[in-house]
């Protein structure tokens, strides 16, 4: 037990070994994912965060060690968001012909999030920096971290909602949509991205190519109007 403690003690003080756990956590995650036949209940982020988590605790490791180690991942959310621009123009000609559409789907999603996740939060009695953290909560992680920080928020608390948020939306969108009998790759992708940006649009780009560029289209465009919207809205319920 000693000599498990000291090897322990002296990964942990090499960066590469969180990052090393990130991808393995993830790798299992999507073993898993695959094995299940790709079932949207068996999410591999949600299993890569349960393995960091367990990890972490059974470890003793804060989480700002982690981060040290596995920051290199957070630095290619920003890339990784930009790629999504590849497969929207090769699907540019659907984005022209569905323009009205989606400016009305995305006003609608974008508001009715908003509304909503500040409505129950305060019907529970949630007001101050803990309300202000959560108005963000639909926007891609990025945008929503420097929203909830503005408004007066906490980002910590903010990155775990929007998280959250986006796993509920990856698990949940496919029956859901299957159950409303929404057929268009166009409107189930460019929905998904709205309601559960990164997570859900990783989720629609296993499903279906167009659904995939769609929901980054969705993302991108919700997080712009979040970061107006938010503001406007949350002073609505203050």
């Amino acid at each position: 037990m000693t000599d498990f403690a000291e090897i322990w003690s002296y990964l942990a003080q090499g960066p590469l070994l969180w990052l090393t756990a990130t991808l393995a956590a993830y790798a299992v995650g999507d073993a898993c994912f695959r094995a299940s036949g790709r079932r949207p209940f068996v999410n591999p982020v949600l299993i890569a965060v349960l393995l960091l988590a367990a990890l972490l605790w059974l470890s003793g490791t804060p989480y700002q060690t982690y981060f040290e180690g596995a920051q290199f991942v957070h630095f290619l959310l920003g890339p990784a968001t930009v790629a999504l621009a590849l497969p929207l123009w090769d699907n540019l000609g659907h984005v022209r012909r569905a323009a009205l559409p989606m400016l009305a789907a995305l006003l609608a999603g974008s508001t009715v999030a908003v509304v909503s996740a500040l409505g129950l939060a305060v019907a529970f009695g949630i007001d101050g920096e803990v309300l202000a953290s959560i108005a963000p909560k639909s926007a891609t992680a990025p945008v929503a971290l420097g929203i909830s920080d503005r408004l007066g928020g906490s980002p910590t608390l903010t990155a775990v909602l929007v998280i959250l948020t986006g796993i509920i939306g990856a698990i949940f969108a496919t029956p859901l949509l299957n159950a409303l009998r929404i057929r268009d790759w166009r409107a189930r992708g460019f929905a998904t991205g709205v309601a559960a940006h990164g997570i859900g649009t990783a989720r629609a780009f296993q499903v279906n190519p167009t659904a995939g560029a769609f929901a980054g289209l969705g993302m991108g465009l919700n997080a712009v109007l979040t970061a107006f919207l938010a503001p406007l809205l949350l002073g609505l319920f203050r």
